[in-house]
């Protein structure tokens, strides 16, 4: 087994690049620590390029001679790839599934056909969250739009809790090319305003509907809001102006099951 003692050695020089997005997108990689995600990566069949395993850490699942590429990383190392403070021991570079905006036909015909649109989400938190529970809620997948936080950084990889493999994603571009798609698949776009007009437990979202959740900051975007079938309301009590993005997402997720 290979082992790894030098930053300078080519193999981690790219494995480093893969913590900033332009690299990610460019090799079409990115990282997955934790023994779990990797064991569920494995099981769907998801792309391994290389697993990393900290010096001194060989529990996982994985048998040695099973095809896949270990590599042996010294301790300081293997810490400038994570940042986590706890870590497992292992990093995984895993092959990012890439989908287009064709599969929008595909998850309309899946399970309820509805989808979740991120539109310009910042927070890593969040977008890992909003796909984790649009898996518990049975969503046929996520739409994420031109400015959101990057569905493959660590942060939102480590938030999705493996749901990132299960649920599809889409990058739909920006919101002038994503909604006349959205339109002609036949989805109902909803988006959420605090000026709507349907009470998010009034609002009809069973099916066939596009879930558009807004920025953190400036919630969803004029585009979206001009060519929304419906705009939802979360009433709030106090001085609260806005809801977590991640909090309203879902509880209008599962208002889509409560009308079924």
């Amino acid at each position: 087994m290979k082992t790894i003692g030098s930053r300078d050695n080519p193999i981690y020089k790219k494995a480093r690049k893969l913590l900033k997005r332009k690299y990610r997108d460019a090799y079409g990689l990115y990282l997955l620590e934790g023994i779990k995600p990797l064991r569920d990566a494995i099981s769907l069949g998801i792309e391994i390029e290389k697993i990393f395993v900290c010096d001194g850490e060989m529990d996982i699942s994985a048998p040695k001679d099973s095809g896949y590429d270990f590599t042996i990383l010294d301790r300081e190392l293997f810490k400038m790839l994570t940042d986590t403070e706890h870590s497992q021991g292992v990093i995984s570079v895993v092959k990012k599934v890439k989908r287009s905006v064709d599969s929008l036909e595909e998850m309309k015909n899946c399970g309820s056909g509805n989808l979740v649109i991120l539109d310009r989400l910042q927070d890593p938190g969040n977008v890992g969250t909003v796909i984790r529970t649009a898996e518990a809620a049975g969503y046929s997948g996520v739409v994420t739009v031109t400015g959101c936080a990057d569905v493959y950084s660590p942060k939102v990889v480590r938030a999705a809790a493996g749901s990132l493999f299960r649920v599809p994603v889409i990058d739909g571009g920006d919101q002038e090319m994503l909604i006349p798609e959205l339109k002609k698949y036949g989805f109902k776009i909803a988006a959420t305003s605090l000026d709507g007009d349907t009470l998010y437990r009034d609002a009809d979202i069973s099916e066939s509907t596009a879930l558009v959740i807004g920025n953190e900051g400036n919630g969803v975007g004029n585009e979206f809001l001009e060519a929304a079938d419906l705009k939802i309301k979360i009433p709030m009590m106090g001085s609260i102006e806005s809801l977590n993005a991640a909090v309203a997402a879902g509880i209008l997720m599962y208002q889509s099951n409560k009308i079924k």
